[in-house]
């Protein structure tokens, strides 16, 4: 059955919104670049893996396989450094952080990639295309080092839409004596003993970075992928690079659709280490819950830039009750309809097909929950259902509602277990009738962030 609407995506390379056509839609191929495991993420790392989740989610709803490779870099000069400067083992710090990465990624409701390719696992592969580059008058030798020729590569650039002139005007290019040319970038380089290195055709050294992604997308994915994403910082020179290894070494486009995220700023300014305004998931998940954080992340355009602020968060959680208060409902159980089924034309899914629109898509859940908020008995599971199932895709609403709103605020002052047995010495003092120890606890309650409502099927708690 055709869809009603065309995924449509906005292709860096064309600098166009297209219509998606898989080369294979029974193998629908997705790559986003995993992040340098040498410390814990910030949330401008988070946003890739939570815009392209939702990416993933759509497209497993439209093609029958989807694989999706997102890598962890766990060879790289700031791994070294920072290994060094603890005095600890290299593979020590990539397997706390990468077990560290996996964790936060997970508390903000992402799913797991089909593939999770480490870059040191596929040396042997690296060296191979490298051998194929130089094959075909790509690549050189000299020093120890391999270098990418970039003036073999006719369209160079044509990711960044800059000329070779333009790229060395506006980066900072490693100017070495052994280098042809200026603009010229490494595949391979020399290790010194205190080093890690791998034997090679040229001599004991490590790979480049922008080698490891081509040799792990052809190792896993093939020639050529249907989708590559990942921040925009990554267009010039990382996936200009991929391209040119990809494309030179097989002959092929290497990617069709290139999908690039928009910076985070943090309270109107750009995050950078110099400001020192960087926030760490792990620690924003210490004062928010990890939904709240993905619809924060979610509630602007993808590829927007995004002020991430208090504000913002706040925003977030208010908008996440509003949804979990809609299910929750007016003291009834309502169980959502088993045999409901999203349609492809739904307003949730139309908005997703436009290039990731989440924030359209968050509006039309909020119009779900309005509908719901108003339904007579009789419609509230076919609408319930709608709503899961359209925030599903979105990867949120994932709580039980009476829970999100139990779990709320600080984990100071009472516990669950002490607030429950407050109720039931409440409904037990109004069946006694004795209305002043009621509402002494009501009132205690009140006094620790706690509501309590009245319901036809008992009595419910929230936290402020």
């Amino acid at each position: 059955m055709p869809d009603v609407t065309p995924l449509l995506l906005q292709n860096t390379l064309s600098g166009k919104k297209e219509v998606f056509t898989p080369l294979d839609p029974n193998r629908v191929t997705l790559y986003v670049c995993g992040p340098t495991v040498y410390n814990y993420v910030h949330i401008g790392n988070a946003r890739p893996v939570v815009a392209f989740d939702v990416l993933y989610r759509l497209l497993q709803r439209l093609y029958p396989n989807v694989v999706y490779a997102r890598n962890i870099t766990d060879i790289d000069d700031k791994i070294i450094n920072t290994a060094r400067d603890n005095g600890e083992d290299i593979s020590a710090l990539t397997e706390r952080y990468s077990a560290a990465f996996a964790e936060d990624m997970a508390a903000l409701h992402t799913l797991p990639p089909t593939i999770v390719p480490y870059a040191t696992d596929h040396i042997a592969d690296m060296i191979s295309m490298i051998e194929t580059l130089i094959d075909k008058g790509h690549a050189y030798a000299a020093e120890g080092h391999v270098l990418f020729a970039v003036q073999t590569m006719q369209d160079y650039g044509k990711l960044s839409k800059r000329s070779l002139d333009d790229m060395l005007a506006g980066a900072r290019v490693e100017v070495a004596p052994y280098k042809k040319y200026a603009g010229d970038f490494v595949l391979w380089k020399p290790s010194s003993d205190d080093q890690p290195g791998w034997d090679s055709p040229w001599g004991r050294g490590r790979p480049g970075w922008h080698i490891e992604c081509s040799a792990m997308i052809h190792r896993h994915l093939g020639d050529v992928i249907d989708i590559h994403g990942g921040g925009q910082d990554l267009i010039f020179p990382h996936h200009e690079n991929e391209i040119a290894q990809g494309c030179c070494a097989h002959g092929t486009e290497y990617v069709r659709y290139w999908l690039h995220n928009g910076y985070i700023n943090i309270d109107g300014e750009k995050m950078s280490k110099s400001l020192g305004n960087f926030r760490l998931v792990r620690e924003l998940l210490k004062h928010y819950r990890g939904e709240v954080l993905r619809f924060a992340l979610l509630s602007a355009h993808y590829r927007s830039p995004l002020n991430f602020s208090e504000e913002l968060l706040q925003q977030a959680e208010s908008a996440l009750d509003t949804l979990y208060y809609a299910l929750l409902g007016r003291g009834e159980t309502v169980m959502p309809d088993a045999d409901y089924q999203l349609s492809e034309d739904h307003p949730v899914l139309a908005a997703l097909k436009d290039d990731l629109n989440t924030s359209e898509a968050i509006s039309a859940l909020h119009a779900i929950a309005a509908r719901l908020n108003k339904a007579e008995l009789d419609d509230k599971p076919a609408l319930k259902a709608e709503l899961l199932a359209s925030a599903g895709v979105l990867g949120l609403l994932n709580e039980d509602p009476t829970a999100w709103f139990q779990n709320k605020g600080s984990n100071d002052g009472l516990s669950n277990e002490e607030i429950d047995a407050l109720v039931e010495e409440r409904n037990a003092a109004k069946k006694a009738r004795n209305f002043a120890r009621a509402d002494e606890i009501r009132d205690q309650l009140k006094a620790a962030g706690i509501q309590l409502e009245d319901t036809r099927e008992g009595t419910r708690w929230s936290r402020e």
